[in-house]
């Protein structure tokens, strides 16, 4: 068994904050982006791209 420590991290593009790895993305870690559904409703409307 891991440690919650030894797990690996990101940061979330529209929070800025770290998230950890969660068990429901063990198949698609890679594709993983924002920390919570909040979080991608938020930046989705402000787009994508900033100047």
């Amino acid at each position: 068994m891991k440690r919650k420590a030894d797990l690996p991290e990101k940061i979330c593009p529209a929070c800025q904050r770290p998230f950890s790895w969660r068990r429901k993305w063990a198949n698609c870690w890679d594709e993983v982006r924002y920390c919570s559904q909040r979080c991608r409703r938020q930046r989705g409307a402000q787009g994508e791209h900033q100047p």
